[in-house]
């Protein structure tokens, strides 16, 4: 793997100047979780911008759709496959990525899901537990692991995945559970940032109410809360948090660092009592 040009450890005024390239187009941008949801529309939506993709799922038919679409779209794709629970897993996804060249830029978008599928039945704790090790740990260690790398060869950009309610709080087991794991995603990244600083920019994005698997069988209650949350008066689409992270990856968001910035169309708050059936 050729070598990349190393920075001074703080550039001077006319170098920050100085014309660069778009950081899509030196290395790749890796999306965890891109196999579908909003980690699929992430992916497509960077590639349409002429990103390279690595395309990361677990299963592999579902992430070589994702490629496809990414080929599609004008962009170059790779695809990796791995469980981000597992710490073993992990380590081997950040050194076989690293082989492609230069990692640009990374979103930590795999997550658990335990609102839908088999895990939607599981205990309380069961599902904490597995949201604390595949969101949680498995954003830090694969942050913190491919941030230094990126650093030592030049920099770049990394985005993590929160949640709008996270620090104000919602009702309920969801409320509890992703207020914790969301939380301390956002605080992670402040801290990361700081450590990477000042050439790898870390930040996050805390999307609200987005139509995703969940969103799409929402009963009427939960429709009427997502719209009513939000100033826009509409669900959030998979796209709009797309486009959120690509701005943020890109040289556009060049002084943007250590931010948690939410993608709700303006938070209205809910004064509604909650029904017997929701």
């Amino acid at each position: 793997m050729p070598e990349s040009p190393q920075l001074p450890p703080f550039a001077s005024a006319e170098d920050r100047d100085a014309p660069r390239p778009d950081i899509r187009a030196v290395g790749w941008t890796v999306v965890t979780g891109s196999s579908s949801g909003i980690g699929r529309a992430t992916a497509e939506r960077l590639a349409k911008g002429g990103a390279k993709i690595v395309v990361h799922g677990r299963r592999g038919d579902a992430a070589e759709a994702t490629a496809e679409l990414v080929r599609a779209a004008g962009g170059q794709a790779v695809v990796e496959l791995g469980d981000v629970a597992d710490p073993a897993s992990r380590q081997s996804l950040v050194d076989r990525v690293f082989r492609h060249g230069r990692i640009a830029a990374w979103v930590n978008m795999a997550g658990a899901d335990v609102l839908t599928g088999p895990a939607a039945t599981i205990p309380f704790t069961e599902k904490l537990s597995l949201l604390w090790r595949t969101d949680v740990e498995g954003t830090i260690d694969l942050s913190r692991a491919a941030g230094k790398r990126m650093a030592d060869c030049g920099g770049g950009a990394i985005v993590n995945i929160g949640w709008d309610q996270a620090e104000q709080g919602m009702e309920g087991d969801s409320g509890e559970m992703f207020s914790a794991v969301k939380g301390a995603i956002a605080c992670f990244t402040r801290s990361l940032a700081k450590s990477l600083a000042p050439h790898v920019r870390v930040n996050c994005v805390a999307p609200g109410w987005i139509r995703t698997s969940w969103g799409s069988g929402a009963s009427d209650y939960w429709t009427a809360r997502a719209r009513g949350e939000s100033l826009r008066d509409r669900w959030g689409e998979p796209s709009d948090v797309a486009s959120a992270i690509a701005w943020l990856v890109s040289d556009d968001a060049d002084f943007i660092n250590g931010c948690v910035i939410p993608v709700n169309g303006g938070w209205r708050g809910w004064s509604a009592r909650r029904s017997d059936d929701a």
